[in-house]
């Protein structure tokens, strides 16, 4: 069945990229997280979206910039001031941490296109095997270098490209860097194409899927999984479709 992807952990409902999105996630009954990585000014990996601090946080510059301990002094939940407790920004240690006390998969999305963090790739995968979830984790990026290098780095370890557009025959350029699966925009994937690359082999999980009609499509084919703001939704209209199947 379809798997649910909680798109920065429960970002509908909580602070996205924070420990309390992904616990959310976790008791909405999600499959998995999807994260976003960047290098501090130390070179310690730490999680958020933005490469500026400005939109989701008290600080103002890039991530690259600061130290991490200068970026943990900042409030991760500003968008969100209704929440009593402060949210600070996780390192990717952190959030492997509490992985080992669940099941839930992880995509990590590294975000270096703008700026080429030095071994990133490389820290990213050391903590992987540290912790022991190289089963657990999607490596995904726009930046399909830096993916084909953690393949080259990791095999064990599954990558997938994100694809903006459309791709013709994403099946096939997926499985000519080794990526079991691609990450397209939901708009960019006709059924077919789903359909054809799931024939193939090739796992096909769309992002940022938020709209009932577009969740009850992809359960209808069986998609692998979608990645999506709101866990809660999808994991209920999954239990009513599977209720409505049987």
């Amino acid at each position: 069945m379809t798997e649910v992807i909680a798109h920065r952990g429960y970002s509908a409902k909580y602070p996205e990229n924070t420990m309390i999105a992904f616990h959310e996630a976790e008791y909405a009954n999600a499959d998995g997280v999807e994260l976003d990585v960047q290098l501090s000014k130390d070179g310690e990996v730490v999680v958020i979206h933005d490469e500026k601090l400005n939109r989701t946080t008290s600080g103002k510059g890039y991530v690259k910039d600061f130290t991490l301990q200068e970026l943990k002094k900042l409030n991760a939940g500003v968008l969100f001031p209704d929440l009593k407790e402060k949210q600070t920004i996780p390192t990717l240690e952190e959030v492997f941490a509490w992985l080992t006390t669940n099941t839930l998969t992880c995509n990590v999305e590294l975000k270096n296109g703008v700026f080429r963090y030095e071994e990133m790739e490389e820290k990213v995968i050391q903590l992987i095997r540290k912790y022991d979830l190289s089963e657990r984790i999607v490596i995904s990026s726009f930046n399909h270098y830096s993916i084909v290098h953690c393949y080259r780095l990791a095999p064990e370890i599954e990558i997938a490209p994100l694809l903006s557009e459309g791709l013709y025959m994403p099946w096939v350029y997926a499985a000519s860097i080794q990526a079991k699966g691609f990450h397209p925009h939901y708009l960019s994937v006709p059924n077919e194409v789903i359909g054809l690359s799931l024939e193939s082999g090739i796992a096909v999980r769309p992002y940022t899927v938020n709209k009932g009609a577009e969740m009850e499509r992809l359960f209808q084919i069986n998609c692998t999984a979608f990645i999506t703001d709101d866990p809660t939704k999808a994991v209920k209209l999954r239990d009513k479709y599977k209720k409505d199947k049987a």
